[in-house]
């Protein structure tokens, strides 16, 4: 597999592990994902359409899915305009942000959207004790905004192949608001060094639930496959230190 990056330096602080699409980590494993359109003749009506994807070596009636979603004229383009977003996408707490299902996540880490992806990044905006407790295989650790500018606007990531895209999923415990708060970081920070709308990575995503509810629906894509909490009674003055490193 070709690499990812052009650079492999990051920040030096920070474990820098990046998934790479098109390596399935199981098969045979059932995945369901909802896809919200436009009723048509509707301003504002959805209906959602609940596909149940089977990740086994056939991948023909998965790509004609997802082409038929980029297809869609009433999908929202992503932060740059120049397309609409590939991730089918749920209701969150944060009407300015796009988020996905622990499913979405667990479909990308199986290959799911390969022919269409060429870097995806999963950054988990916990801090690093509970990152060692567990977290999403792949996911690279960035608790702090300097790790963020460091790790992505200081090299930025560009595919190689320019049909394909660079994707972030940002989460923290829950996905309320550390791994939120990050995003929105990252697309300020993004926006001011461009002419609008220009941006080094338009299509950013938060993982509904965050790592709580990623861990208890898929274990099998965490590791250590297990769960530290922020407010574990072991770690109290790490939390201190890191609550006051944030602010």
């Amino acid at each position: 597999c070709r690499q990812l990056f052009r650079s492999p330096l990051g920040p030096s602080s920070v474990p820098s592990p990046v998934l790479k699409w098109g390596q399935p980590l199981d098969r045979d494993t059932p995945v369901k994902a909802k896809w919200q359109r436009r009723v048509a003749g509707s301003c504002d009506k959805e209906a959602s359409v609940e596909v149940v994807v089977w990740l086994g070596p056939s991948r023909s009636a998965q790509l004609e899915e997802i082409e038929n979603l980029l297809a869609n004229d009433d999908q929202e383009l992503t932060g740059d305009f120049s397309k609409p977003h590939l991730l089918p996408t749920v209701e969150g707490k944060d009407l300015g942000l796009k988020y996905i299902s622990p499913g979405t996540l667990a479909a990308l880490l199986t290959g799911h959207f390969s022919s269409f992806i060429e870097s995806g990044i999963v950054v988990d905006s916990r801090y690093p004790y509970e990152y060692e407790g567990g977290h999403v295989k792949g996911a690279v650790n960035l608790p702090l905004q300097r790790d963020v500018e460091e790790f992505l606007l200081e090299q930025p990531i560009v595919p190689l192949d320019a049909s394909k895209r660079v994707i972030i999923i940002f989460h923290c415990e829950f996905s309320v608001e550390r791994g939120p708060k990050m995003c929105k970081f990252l697309r300020q920070m993004d926006r001011s060094r461009h002419e609008y709308p220009k941006l080094h990575y338009p299509e950013l995503y938060v993982l509904k639930g965050g790592y709580h509810e990623f861990f208890f629906q898929f274990p099998s894509h965490c590791e250590p496959q297990d769960y530290r909490p922020m407010e574990h009674p072991a770690f109290k003055e790490e939390l201190r230190k890191f609550r006051g490193q944030s602010q």
